[in-house]
């Protein structure tokens, strides 16, 4: 029999459409990195690449975790100190109703999880546009449609509720809720939140509450759970070790799920065979989630008052430029400013990173139209890195404006 080594294997259909432009854009800095250039990462929000640090009572829980042998498979649902800690963090943010509560390989797993077990082929999921990638990819991988709900920069892109309500038909699954959100670091507040969750258990639809920089808030807001608000709203909240305990390599990320019982059974149980079918999440570093919840938090108070210098200058910064502008962030460490520029975003991106070495993402890749001139930055860098990048920013465009 002959056979043919030229011919491709061809990939799967399902991943045609498939992107995440956060890491996508790293293809062309490595290029430019080997070039000589001084970089400036602006792309990722990655705390740990920067001057920030997973507290040390984290670290050695791990520590002694492996050293005590704890490397063998853990339950599929995650060991139970972690979720117990889980359990009575969620009832000090007066979440009640829980049906189940699960440890993940990071949130992102957690995600592809539930919407695995909820959503067919043919149905469909809103999600907030801008709005973090991953949805839409595992949507897309899944076969399930994205349907965008559009936050309103002129409001600090808040959500239209009115827009969400009449795009909810027959074959809507669920709500997407970021918050504070990414990319815009815009926060809602308990109007918009609890709104979301009536308009849940209204439609008995799924509201997954993405709450994975709940901690990072830069302006003294108070964080309310949706999940808190209407005991009766089936319920998803997304939580993690990566962003508010700095610790985004231990790929730690938990669910919990709530809501009335005789809505959610059967959906639990789709959860949880997809746990079991899977084994289970990193053993060791579960063991940090219960001195993280419950042990000292006075990392927090460092890295929000860093956080908010930080975004303070970038505002000053950007602002400054006629042509660019941007909506102030009130949590999480992302910005999402505007450049009025003729052609797309990818090609204001590219061009920026290949003369001045300023890695940033296009807002196409949170869904925004590509002429809309939308790129997202990450203000995590100590305040002389962002001072420079800002400025090459600012020059660059600049010189773009004025046709050189």
């Amino acid at each position: 029999m002959k056979t043919d080594p030229g011919k491709p294997i061809r990939p799967a259909r399902r991943v045609a459409g498939v992107t995440y432009a956060v890491r996508d854009v790293v293809v062309l800095a490595d290029r430019v990195a080997r070039s000589g250039k001084k970089m400036f990462y602006l792309n990722i929000g990655d705390p740990n690449k920067f001057d920030f640090a997973t507290p040390p009572h984290i670290v050695e829980a791990i520590c002694r975790a492996l050293r005590d042998n704890k490397n063998s498979y853990s339950p599929s649902s995650g060991i139970e100190e972690a979720r117990e800690a889980i359990r009575a963090e969620a009832g000090r943010r007066g979440i009640g109703s829980i049906r189940d509560i699960f440890v993940t390989t990071g949130a992102t797993e957690a995600i592809d999880i539930c919407f695995t077990a909820l959503a067919d082929e043919g149905e469909n999921v809103l999600i907030p546009v801008p709005g973090y990638p991953t949805y839409n990819a595992i949507l897309t991988k899944l076969g399930v449609e994205s349907r965008p709900y559009f936050l309103d920069e002129s409001h600090g892109w808040q959500p239209d509720l009115d827009d969400i309500r009449e795009k909810i038909d027959s074959r809507t699954r669920a709500i997407v809720l970021i918050n504070p959100n990414n990319p815009t670091g815009a926060f809602y507040d308990r109007d918009t939140v609890a709104a979301l969750a009536g308009l849940a258990a209204e439609r008995k639809i799924v509201l997954f509450s993405d709450e994975i920089y709940d901690r990072l808030l830069l302006d003294d807001r108070e964080y309310v759970s949706p999940a808190s608000l209407d005991p009766s709203a089936p319920v998803v909240t997304l939580n993690g070790m990566s962003k508010n305990y700095l610790a985004p390599g231990f790929r730690v990320g938990w669910g919990i799920i709530s809501g009335g019982s005789a809505a959610l059974g059967e959906y639990v149980e789709a959860v949880n065979k997809l746990l079991r079918a899977r084994l289970c999440a990193n053993h060791p570093e579960q063991w940090a989630i219960k001195p993280a919840l419950e042990g000292d938090q006075s990392h927090l108070q460092e890295v929000v008052a860093k956080l908010t210098r930080r975004r303070d200058l970038m505002m000053e910064l950007l602002n400054a430029e006629e042509g660019i502008s941007c909506v102030r962030p009130e949590g999480a460490f992302y910005a999402f400013p505007r450049a009025r520029i003729a052609g797309s975003d990818r090609e204001f991106c590219e061009a920026l990173l290949r003369e001045t070495g300023v890695v940033v993402v296009p807002g196409s890749g949170f869904g925004q139209p590509p002429e809309s001139g939308h790129f997202r930055v990450v203000f995590l860098p100590p305040e002389e890195i962002m001072r420079e990048a800002c400025e090459k920013i600012a020059g660059f465009y600049r010189t773009l404006a004025a046709g050189g």
